[in-house]
């Protein structure tokens, strides 16, 4: 079975991320949205929000895993006996800096890092811009699947 693992904080989900999970089911046999835990950072949404997102964007796709992890991605890739790990490139930026990362997973583990580039209508988005976007009462349901709705609070 060919199994990636697609890690990332989905804060929150993106088109741009939903256009390379997509297309990366192409390629394999199953693919993890995993998100990373980090106590250091501040997200805007919950991990329970994010978790959400995915698995209502994802539900009748059943090659489609949700899940969490702490600490090295590479670690668990090898605790879910995954060979690869999924990118997404937007950009020169992103390339540069995926590209470090890459060298480094390869390095601590026999893992191949696959990069897809985000289709052209979709390289602008990225989480951040979204974030900003919704701060600042913006319309952001255009950058972003269904399931990825505020909650009135």
């Amino acid at each position: 079975m060919k199994r990636a693992v697609f890690p990332g904080s989905f804060d929150p989900l993106t088109l741009g991320h939903y256009d390379i999970i997509m297309r990366g089911l192409t390629l394999f046999d199953e693919i993890i949205l995993a998100i990373g835990i980090n106590a250091d950072k501040k997200y805007m949404f919950s991990l329970e929000e994010r978790q959400e997102f995915l698995e209502k964007t994802f539900k009748d796709e059943p090659k489609i895993k949700v899940d969490t992890y702490k600490g090295l991605t590479v670690d668990y890739c090898n605790f879910k006996k995954a060979d690869f790990i999924l990118r997404g490139l937007r950009n020169p930026a992103d390339f540069e800096f995926e590209k470090a990362i890459a060298h480094t997973n390869r390095k601590l583990e026999q893992i191949e890092t696959v990069f897809l580039l985000t289709s052209s209508g979709k390289s602008y988005i990225s989480s951040s811009i979204v974030r900003d976007v919704i701060r600042n009462n913006g319309d952001y349901t255009s950058l972003v699947p269904d399931a990825v709705r505020l909650k009135p609070r």
